[in-house]
């Protein structure tokens, strides 16, 4: 059989948010073949399959749009609410 996974993830260090990296990895077989990184802020092709890929949809000014704003529409607003869940208690 065949596996196919997408994998995202929210990275940040500090507490004021600056510094927040969100990183979207398209797997197949265990193998991460394409990923959307927002510090690079284009897609990165693994493998002919992810270069090819990786080429069309950075092409696609309303993809990479989508993906760019996925660090305020997903990562900075649940690490806000994370944060104001878990460290702001005393």
């Amino acid at each position: 059989g065949y596996f196919y996974s997408r994998w995202t993830k929210c990275i940040h260090s500090s507490r004021g948010l600056s510094d927040i990296v969100f990183i979207d990895n398209y797997i197949f077989n265990k193998d991460v073949y394409i990923q959307f990184n927002s510090t690079v802020g284009k897609y990165v092709g693994y493998a002919e399959h992810g270069v090819y890929n990786a080429e069309l949809w950075n092409n696609n000014t309303g993809i990479l749009q989508s993906e760019r704003a996925q660090v305020e529409r997903y990562c900075k607003y649940n690490a806000e609410l994370y944060q104001a869940a878990i460290a702001d208690k005393s």
